[in-house]
């Protein structure tokens, strides 16, 4: 197959028999020795430079974005499974759900899911992660410098350098999500170089489609590697593709470029329609406020501002000075006029762009400037999916997106500088010392950069100070202070995002429930006028409602959350407080089919069955959120939530008359809370424990002596065995063998000496002359009415207040009426 290298041309000032060759890829002849040596050496500088330019982001923490696609993401952490992992989008939601954000990158989220296993949520190894990929990108760019862009060694290194240390980066590699952007590089540029290998065959063809699927897993632009190797096969090709054209034959020798366009071509519109058909029959929904200038109804005003939108990122790979995390809502002014100033910048930037390609097209034919036009490639094809001019974004501008046509801006730069070294050598000082001035300057800049992204309230503040006129960096700004308990600054800061965007739904939704309610009322029904789908809006309506007595209105609002947010778990709860008793069964069991693990349901269930007089089927429900609490704890964590539901469950078991299944209860919670180092420590204490129940407590428990008092009550059979007959209920009586301590209340086999037990033969509901032992929780355990000290860190349903400082440590909280209590949701 003919790779287009080595194609003997006619030469039209020398005779028919003399040829020449096409230039290659193929490097400068030298010894092995020594290019290996000076490969390594540049390599090793790239690396170096780029790993120190990013040292001081190793401290950093989770930050934006890093909160939502990583902390509280699901396909990260491990709770949903690797199935689910390849069925949601970046953010782990279904890309069949019509809220999904359509972003699908499983790639990324896999390396995440890696880094989660190896190092948990210590953000020291994830940044790391991230510096090390980083460097291994700055290293493929200066092998691509040398063999594609063809730039001589020297000015090779340079390039890297100056991609290493440029602080345009910062956000992909500060900022832990934007290693999706570095991942679908390293693959980019790993195609690239497989596709022109100076010494391909047929399977290198292959081999890089398949390194740019990867690199379109890894995000999505990563797909235009398809269309960059293409190009760049096409323009060394050339001269013998307008051979073809002028003699109109189709020579053997073009077969080879044909072949390669074909597999190309096939395999990009395969990759295209996968991705179109994971959008699952939906487009991503996006905002005025995450792009204005899409949402504009002129279209010059549409075509000017997306130009200038072009212009201004360019400029900011020439010159990254203003930096943001955030672009949005006001940081750049739609162009609605064609004598704006900025519309000369834009023309500039176009006209620049156009030599460049004039320059390109009439180097077609001798291609004495390959570094130019590889360079202007790089730069061009991969920024065309984010210049909203095929698609629409959900950004205005994202340094991260510029991380792969970096690679041609300092392509041309370095390519600039070789052609002012060789063409005027009086300069060279000059240059050099340019040249060091323009690299520190990149390394401080980046360092400076790289210490914003070290916390949340850090990197606010510094944007703040570059874009005061962002409206969404004024409201993620008072969320913060909101949170920080910080009430006025936040509500100074809400106030102003709303003065700089009036129609801010969630800010006038965030401020509505920091204020009073004659006030509030007012800013969430601004929030629903202004976003009819707003659904924590309604919810915070709803909330008020109730408060003030209105509950026709609030379970409207209430509803209409449901209808909004089938699966918005707090509607739910609020509603069971306020519908009739006839329709609360089904909302406790949407709750269970909504959160099956969420023990705090199982005793809102149980709850409401005792206060229907079904003591044993509560005692199931209040058994299984025992259960749920105890399955995934340890030591370290509070003991308040499993108190809870461990303390419900022992009180129904009392009400029901089994206290040796409540001594057991007791035995194996004291057990769980010892800690003991080992299974075989912990079964040891237990079956002590057993023994001197056996020999001790028995006698006490059925001796008359003891306590004359005595039970009037025969408890029924079927009553009995309804906590008896379920397998959880079961499972507490069980002699186990080896105790582990997390298999808590999970025993397969029932002990006959340890349960209350009727005999059907000799009951018949008679006076039981069985002794009434006062049975109680230790003295230490006293109950309160005040949810809000009730100090879970890390519960699945979000519904209860802000947790306070409670002195008492040792207390229970009475959850039968407080559970139900919320905070008004405020909006991210």
């Amino acid at each position: 197959m003919c790779k287009c290298r080595n194609v003997p041309l006619r030469s039209p000032r020398t005779s028919p028999k003399m040829k020449r060759r096409l230039t290659t890829v193929r490097e400068e002849p030298r010894s092995p020795r020594s290019l290996c040596n000076s490969d390594l050496a540049i390599y090793t500088m790239v690396v170096s430079t780029a790993v120190l330019s990013y040292v001081n982001s190793l401290n950093g923490d989770f930050v934006h974005d890093d909160i939502p696609a990583i902390v509280t993401n699901g396909d990260v952490v491990g709770s949903n499974s690797l199935k689910q992992l390849f069925l949601n989008d970046f953010w782990g939601t279904p890309m069949a759900d019509p809220n999904s954000h359509k972003s699908y990158r499983p790639l990324t989220t896999l390396s995440f899911r890696l880094n989660y296993a190896l190092a948990g949520l210590r953000p020291w190894w994830w940044h790391a992660c991230n510096v090390s990929l980083h460097a291994a990108c700055c290293a493929l760019v200066a092998r691509a410098c040398v063999t594609i862009a063809r730039l001589q060694r020297p000015f090779a290194a340079l390039a890297a350098l100056l991609f290493a240390v440029h602080p345009v980066h910062t956000e992909a590699v500060a900022g832990v999500v934007g290693r999706a952007d570095v991942l679908a590089c390293i693959f980019f540029l790993s195609s690239l170089l497989v596709y022109h290998r100076p010494t391909s065959n047929k399977k290198c063809v292959w081999l890089s489609v398949v390194l740019g699927a990867l690199s379109m897993l890894a995000k999505e632009t990563g797909v235009t590697i398809l269309l960059l190797n293409l190009a760049i096969d096409f323009y060394r090709c050339w001269p013998l593709v307008k051979r073809s054209l002028c003699s109109l034959k189709i020579e053997k020798k073009c077969t080879g470029l044909s072949v390669r366009t074909t597999k190309v071509l096939v395999s990009l519109s395969l990759l295209i329609c996968l991705r179109l058909a994971l959008l699952q029959g939906t487009w991503p929904t996006f905002s005025p406020q995450d792009n204005p200038a899409a949402f504009h109804p002129s279209f010059f005003v549409r075509l000017m501002t997306f130009c200038y939108l072009a212009a201004f990122n360019w400029w900011l790979l020439i010159c990254p000075w203003t930096l943001s995390h955030d672009w949005q809502m006001g940081s750049v002014p739609l162009i609605t006029s064609g004598w704006d100033p900025r519309n000369f910048i834009t023309c500039a930037a176009f006209g620049a762009l156009m030599l460049l390609c004039y320059r390109c097209i009439t180097d077609l034919e001798v291609q004495r400037h390959t570094p130019a036009v590889i360079g202007l490639l790089l730069l061009v094809v991969p920024f065309v999916p984010a210049s909203n001019l095929l698609v629409t974004v959900g950004f205005v501008i994202a340094e991260r997106v510029l991380y792969i046509p970096s690679v041609g801006s300092v392509i041309i730069t370095a390519y600039g500088v070789q052609l002012m070294w060789y063409s005027k050598p009086g300069t060279k000082a000059v240059l050099v010392v340019g040249l060091a001035v323009l690299a520190a300057s990149g390394v401080a800049r980046t360092h400076r950069r790289n210490a914003d992204w070290r916390d949340r309230a850090t990197l606010l503040r510094a944007d703040l100070v570059s874009l005061p006129q962002n409206a969404k960096l004024h409201y993620n700004f008072g969320n913060f202070l909101r949170e920080t308990e910080q009430q006025d600054n936040a509500i100074k800061h809400y106030k102003e995002a709303l003065r700089l965007w009036p129609t801010y739904a969630s800010a006038h939704n965030n401020i509505g429930t920091l204020i009073s309610a004659d006030s509030a009322e007012q800013h969430f029904l601004k929030a629903i006028k202004y976003n009819r789908h707003h659904v924590n809006a309604h919810y915070n309506l709803g909330k008020l409602y109730k408060k003030n007595g209105r509950i026709i209105q609030a379970i409207k609002m209430l509803e209409r959350c449901i209808v909004l947010q089938p699966r918005f778990v707090q509607a739910h709860v609020e509603l069971l407080s306020l519908k009739p008793e006839s329709e609360k069964p089904k909302i406790l069991t949407r709750l269970l089919e909504l959160e099956p693990n969420n023990w705090e349901h199982y005793v809102l269930y149980g709850n409401w069955l005792r206060t229907k007089g079904l003591p044993g089927a509560a005692a199931k429900y209040f058994l299984e959120a025992t259960r749920l609490s105890f399955r995934n704890r340890n030591m370290e964590k509070p003991i308040r939530g499993d108190l809870i539901s461990f303390r419900s469950t022992a009180l129904m078991y009392r009400s029901l008359g089994q206290k040796s299944r409540t001594l057991q209860l007791l035995t194996r919670w004291h057990t769980w809370r010892r800690g003991w180092p080992s299974a075989a420590a912990a079964h040891t204490y237990l079956r002590d424990w057993r023994l001197r129940l056996e020999l001790e407590g028995r006698a006490l428990v059925y001796s008359k002596a003891v306590n004359p008092t005595k039970s009037t009550t025969c408890f029924d059979h079927s009553q009995l065995a309804a906590g008896a007959g379920n397998t959880e209920t079961d499972t507490i009586a069980k002699d186990e063998e080896i105790v582990k301590s997390d298999e808590i209340i999970n025993s397969d086999k029932r002990d006959a000496d340890d349960s209350v037990i009727v005999d059907s033969n000799t009951c018949d509901h008679k006076t039981c002359a069985i002794k009434k032992r006062n049975l109680s929780i230790s003295t230490q355990i006293k109950t309160t009415h005040n949810k809000s000290e009730i100090g879970l860190k890390q519960k699945k349903c979000t519904m209860h207040r802000k947790q306070k400082t409670v002195k008492n440590n040792d207390v229970i909280p009475n959850i039968a009426g407080p559970l139900a209590e919320h905070i008004l949701m405020k909006t991210f």
